[in-house]
């Protein structure tokens, strides 16, 4: 073995042990009705074999909370817990309290505002030359599910956080607005909501660094895609740079990153992960505040220990 193998396998070692209990809630494995290179099965195998402790799974067209269960009745084997949650996108009836009542006594960890068919979204898709893989092939395009009528939350929009604060459920920003998340989080606040999630602050939802640290200090989770910094992602618009300066504007302690992978053509979500943990041991964190960000931060906000 060369001196450069052995530097090598030993930075690899290092990474298996940093992402022993690791968990990652934010991961786009299938089926979808849009195309997925892992399946969620598959994705829990591989997880497993790396000694992760769950991962979530995110559909931006149902909940998948039935998928996790049947896995997890059926393969009590696999060590990797596979749970799901739900996106208030069209396919789900939008702010459908019902439907998050459902997915939070089926076992759902994650409800996420809008992403889709996010008014900001579908104002971003317009110059961003990215539209859903399934849009009027397969189902018609989004349509926008509003937050504010009048000026004020919408009551449907109350209704889904008292669901979220009676169950337990975590509440993530999706793809609104950072100027709407502000407010969401803060009525979610005063309403008993006590997991919060800021997705992917770098992509979309239009935050600067200013906000990503606002919204942290209402007690949220500042949730990083993988899929955004690292390199081999097609994905790719941040820089490794970026990816220090959100993290450190609110902390480790405060930061989760995710893989958001498990499309087709491009990096494995575990690939994402791995190099997004080789990336963090280069910009000089240590260890321990590489785990918290891949693993303890994240249990935590989907109740793990509980």
């Amino acid at each position: 073995m060369t001196e450069i193998e052995a530097i090598e396998r030993d930075e690899a070692d290092r990474i298996s042990e940093i992402l022993k209990g690791a968990v990652d809630p934010h991961v786009h494995s299938g089926p979808s009705i849009a195309p997925r290179a892992i399946d969620h099965l598959d994705l829990a195998q591989v997880y497993s074999d790396a000694g992760f402790a769950a991962v979530v799974t995110k559909d931006h067209d149902y909940s998948g909370v039935m998928c996790a269960k049947l896995i997890r009745d059926h393969h009590p084997q696999l060590s990797t817990q596979l749970f799901s949650g739900i996106v208030l996108n069209n396919v789900v009836g939008g702010f459908n309290p019902y439907a998050v009542e459902h997915t939070a006594a089926m076992d759902g960890r994650i409800c996420w505002l809008p992403t889709l068919a996010a008014e900001n979204h579908l104002e971003w898709e317009k110059t961003s030359g990215w539209a859903h893989p399934a849009s009027t092939q397969k189902i018609r395009p989004a349509s926008a599910v509003p937050l504010f009528e009048d000026g004020k939350l919408r009551p449907e929009v109350l209704d889904v956080l008292d669901v979220l604060a009676k169950t337990g459920m975590a509440l993530a920003s999706g793809h609104v607005h950072v100027s709407e998340t502000k407010i969401v989080f803060e009525e979610a606040r005063k309403r008993g909501v006590e997991r919060l999630i800021f997705t992917h602050p770098e992509d979309i939802v239009g935050a600067n660094f200013e906000d990503t640290k606002e919204i942290a200090a209402m007690g949220a989770y500042v949730e990083h895609s993988l899929g955004f910094f690292i390199e081999g992602s097609k994905f790719r618009n941040r820089t490794n740079e970026e990816l220090r300066e959100f993290i450190d504007i609110v902390g480790a302690d405060k930061t989760i990153l995710c893989s958001d992978l498990g499309q087709v053509g491009t990096l494995t979500p575990l690939e994402g992960i791995r190099r997004g943990v080789a990336t963090c041991i280069a910009l000089g964190y240590s260890d321990e505040q590489t785990h918290a960000m891949f693993a303890t931060n994240a249990g935590n906000v989907i109740g793990l220990a509980g």
